[in-house]
């Protein structure tokens, strides 16, 4: 089960999405920029993976038992740290470390150096086809349990993600939960443009995938979501579509043209807090 169970002191997913873009605030003050906006707007999804969906022991990060979240966009690490503290998998004290030489907190995410970090993603595109070996490597154990996989849109560009869809399929792979973070915004522009990737649902559907397209800010759309895709009967993949708005909470970072990479000026970083803190969840 996961590491909370409902009840009257167990916090809301809301209260845990705003935690995680909190976290993410604070970690990215430390260094003065980074991928903020990609946090800000994953929040919510990390807030249901990890405090509904999935099974794991905070203080075993390996326990062969949990559920395994790969985290393929290797740059977002920011964002799954603000989790992985959130979920007591990093203790509290090592925030202030994000970025910092020796720190296990490094800017773009690596295996070797943090607890709870399956894959190092630095090298953008592999992460669904590593999950397609982490998920036969299950099923040879007969184990229960799930992988989690989060892709960005701008990934869906790269060859190396269509051969995982497609080993994916084959194989039959029902303990694999794929996540797309749709927000439509890479280093090279909007994503859309880019490498158009639409329609991405069709397109899974078209590779044997169980498909959901949901509002990715929506925690009970996206709370629906993982618990259909967790429930499907069907041998085949599923995947989770969540389109997010970047630096979603945050109205003047939000209305950035360009927020891939945000450089954020000192009393901003505590603007941006303030305006987090007031619309904490009651």
């Amino acid at each position: 089960m996961p590491p909370t169970e409902p009840g009257q002191n167990s916090p809301s997913l809301a209260e845990r999405a705003y935690r995680i873009r909190r976290n993410a605030l604070l970690m990215g003050e430390v260094q003065g920029q980074g991928y903020i906006a990609q946090a800000l707007g994953i929040a919510d999804v990390l807030a249901v993976s990890y405090f509904h969906a999935m099974r794991y022991r905070p203080a075993e990060p390996e326990w062969e038992g949990r559920d395994r979240f790969l985290l393929s966009i290797g740059h977002y690490a920011i964002a799954l740290y603000a989790a992985l503290l959130e979920a007591g998998i990093i203790p509290e004290d090592e925030l202030t470390s994000y970025g910092a030489d020796d720190s296990r907190l490094p800017m773009s995410g690596m295996a070797a150096y943090t607890p709870g970090m399956e894959i190092t993603g630095g090298s953008l595109g592999h992460g669904l086809a590593l999950a397609v070996g982490f998920c036969l490597g299950l099923k040879r154990k007969k184990s229960d349990s799930f992988v989690y996989c989060l892709i960005s849109d701008g990934e869906l560009g790269e060859g190396s993600i269509w051969e995982g869809a497609w080993s994916a399929s084959h194989w039959k792979l029902d303990n694999l939960i794929a996540i797309v973070d749709v927000n439509n915004q890479q280093a090279d522009g909007p994503a859309s443009q880019v490498t158009g990737f639409e329609p991405a649902a069709s397109r899974f559907e078209a590779f044997g995938w169980h498909v959901q397209r949901v509002d990715g800010n929506d925690i009970d759309a996206l709370v629906q979501a993982f618990d259909a895709a967790k429930a499907c009967t069907e041998p085949k993949p599923r995947i989770v579509i969540c389109d997010t708005k970047m630096a979603k909470g945050i109205p003047f970072l939000e209305a950035r043209e360009r927020n891939h990479f945000l450089r954020v000026e000192p009393q901003e970083w505590q603007d941006a807090i303030k305006i987090l803190d007031a619309g904490r969840p009651a």
